[in-house]
């Protein structure tokens, strides 16, 4: 058995390639993914403000900010106390929370200036400061079909979550060759990358210092996800102030504990 919580910090991430949530949660969570794509909100409210919205182009990358205020069974999906139990053992927290969510629609195609698909090599924390430094911040990718080598999946470069904040990272840049050429990566370091294979209900958990990104879809089938962003009782907003990715943290109604150790 994998002692997860020495991986994790090894590593800076864990992959889960068998599902971990149930088919039927999955199958839901892909349902309202669809509904909220064409603009259809069960819940009652609209996703926050976002880059892709109902009705834009297919053939770039579809990413919605806080889909569950939208719809139930994106919210059922979050609140899974699977995913909170593995973010547990992974470290150590005696609590996790959610605290922000993305849709992700990858489709099929090839990066142009017009239409994106990738995602450049990027740490999270480079663009989360809303929150304290030392913070402990980590993201589960959730997928909701399958992932193979060519539908574009998350890669991760082991150790890289103890590089510190990296100059250069860039989640908005499509040419990862270009990002990683850029990268001021400490001096000694090695850069390996780690491809996240899964199964529809599978995934991943990731430090936010860890680089990560990923390339063009070429299966036939979009790519779909979730990036769940959690956090730990080590985390704090800046000054405690409720702003930018932390508006939402006192409303459990959208940004659920979804484990308490004990």
């Amino acid at each position: 058995m994998m002692d997860l919580a020495q991986h994790y910090s090894d590593n800076g991430f864990l992959i889960f390639p068998d599902p971990v949530l149930p088919s039927d949660t999955v199958s839901r969570a892909k349902s309202g993914m669809d509904a909220i794509r064409r603009g259809e909100y069960d819940r009652g409210t609209s996703p926050q403000p976002s880059p892709w919205n109902p009705g834009d182009s297919e053939q770039t990358l579809c990413k919605i900010e806080q889909p569950q205020f939208a719809n139930q069974a994106l919210l059922d999906l979050i609140s899974h106390p699977k995913i909170g139990e593995l973010a547990g053992a992974a470290t150590g927290a005696e609590w996790i929370q959610v605290w922000w969510v993305q849709l992700l629609y990858k489709p099929v195609g090839t990066e142009t200036e017009k239409n994106r698909i990738n995602i450049g090599w990027h740490q999270d924390r480079n663009y989360w400061g809303s929150w304290e430094e030392g913070s402990e911040l980590l993201t589960a990718w959730v997928a909701v079909s399958d992932v193979e080598d060519d539908s574009g999946p998350m890669r991760f470069v082991p150790g890289s979550n103890k590089w510190g904040l990296v100059e250069g990272s860039d989640f908005h840049k499509g040419d990862l060759d270009s990002v990683k050429a850029g990268l001021q990566v400490p001096e000694g370091s090695r850069w390996e990358e780690r491809s996240a294979h899964m199964a529809a209900g599978g995934m991943s958990l990731h430090d936010c210092y860890t680089f990560h990104g990923s390339g063009e879809n070429e299966s036939g089938q979009p790519r779909c996800s979730f990036a769940i962003h959690l956090r730990t009782q080590n985390s704090r907003p800046v000054d405690d102030l409720r702003q930018g990715l932390t508006r939402f943290i006192d409303d459990k109604s959208v940004c659920p504990v979804i484990y308490k150790r004990g």
